[in-house]
């Protein structure tokens, strides 16, 4: 392994050096308002860690799924302000990414300053699958730049250039962010502290089909919500009404329930389940009532684990050393679907041990029913790179690190 991931000391003296970091500022806006700052104040540390040692600052990030081409519903502008507030610094803007704008931007950058380059998905260079058109983008990005740093640990899984080629070109090293995440992340899958518990919702199983895989001859218990436990369900010969359910998945389900029998491994399904007729919308109150979740109503769909099984699930993670946790209960959102959700944050801010929030909805969550982010052992920035490496897979912008 080489020394990339030894972290930004690695790159020496950065005084008067431009310094690229490729940072994830992808927040959700309402039009151009923020609505959930966390990821930007995540990318702050670094950011400042480099401007204080005297680095000129270039942070290139993304926001959304733009065409790569320009439009302004994407622009990172609104991000600007906001992460000037954090630093306490004002923070230039390049209207563009590789253009006229960044050029001028980055040359007017004095030891300390922090710009920000425009949304690098505006490019399609950035996410091209052709090597040669990903590389002649990165060439133009790291012309910008003397060294690069990767702290967005939410784009690490993605073969991209302001990811992956641009850290082939210039000096790298990760930032703290990423080293963090990819500590944490270790811990998880390596020499976890017993008893381990995985906790899964979200939507799908077949979102979390590689995790479980990867994870149920390490965990001593898995605990099940979300939509995805009524695929478990299903698979256990119940009937779940109009409640999402993947067909096509029951035979795996069925495996799951069968091999964490063989290897000692709970697997912890609901008890009783939160129903309604219809699905949360602004046209109607919300009805909700508990049922048994092996009786499901017909005409009904379930959209939270019920108080029976919250409290199961909170006395499952009491003794537990490491936790983590991937995927909301239930639709948190609307507070009368929110319970199951709120109940498993508040049993892992009282495990004795590391407690990991796997990102994207978990976090977002975690957030949303106020709960204060230090409680936590870890809220990682990334759902899906968290994945992938509790799959056991290669993320290619970490791999380029730690190439020899």
């Amino acid at each position: 392994m080489s020394d990339h991931t030894a972290g930004i000391a690695s790159l020496g003296d950065l005084k008067g050096k431009r310094v690229l970091v490729r940072s994830d500022l992808n927040v959700p806006l309402d039009g151009t308002t923020i609505t959930d700052d966390g990821r930007i104040r995540a990318s702050v540390p670094t950011i400042k860690e480099l401007s204080d040692a005297g680095a000129r600052v270039v942070v290139t990030a993304h926001l959304g799924r733009p065409k790569g081409e320009p439009d302004p519903a994407y622009s990172l502008e609104p991000v600007v302000g906001r992460l000037s507030e954090l630093l306490g610094r004002p923070v230039a803007f390049a209207t563009d990414t590789v253009g006229a704008s960044a050029t001028e931007t980055v040359a007017g950058l004095q030891d300390g300053d922090v710009a920000v380059l425009e949304n690098v998905r505006l490019n399609d260079g950035e996410t091209s699958k052709d090597d040669e058109v990903r590389g002649a983008f990165a060439d133009q990005l790291a012309q910008l730049a003397d060294a690069f740093v990767s702290d967005g640990f939410g784009v690490v899984h993605r073969k991209q250039a302001s990811v992956y080629d641009v850290a082939l070109r210039l000096p790298s090293a990760m930032g703290g962010l990423v080293a963090a995440e990819v500590d944490v992340l270790r811990r998880l899958t390596e020499h976890p502290e017993r008893p381990y518990v995985v906790v899964l919702g979200g939507s799908k199983v077949s979102d979390k089909l590689g995790v479980i895989d990867n994870l149920i001859d390490k965990a001593d218990k898995l605990l099940i919500g979300g939509g995805m436990v009524f695929t478990f369900l299903k698979a256990q010969g119940h009937e779940v009404g109009k409640s999402l359910l993947e067909a096509d998945q029951l035979d795996t389900c069925t495996r799951y329930l069968a091999e964490a029998a063989d290897r000692g491994v709970e697997i912890l399904l609901p008890t009783d389940i939160v129903v309604d007729t219809a699905f949360p919308s602004g046209d109607r109150e919300p009805e909700p009532r508990v049922v048994p979740a092996s009786e499901i109503p017909s005409d009904a769909l379930g959209l939270d684990i019920g108080p029976e099984s919250a409290a199961a699930f909170a006395a499952a993670l009491a003794d537990a050393r490491t936790v983590f946790w991937n995927g909301p209960m239930g639709v948190f959102e609307v507070d009368a679907f929110a319970d199951g959700t709120r109940a498993v944050a508040q049993a892992l801010t009282e495990v004795d041990g590391l407690s990991v929030v796997g990102g994207g909805d978990s976090a977002a969550a975690v957030r949303t029913l106020g709960f204060d982010e230090a409680a936590f052992g870890h809220i990682s920035t990334g759902g899906g790179a968290s994945l992938e490496f509790l799959e056991g897979k290669e993320l290619p912008g970490i791999a380029v690190l730690e190439r020899d």
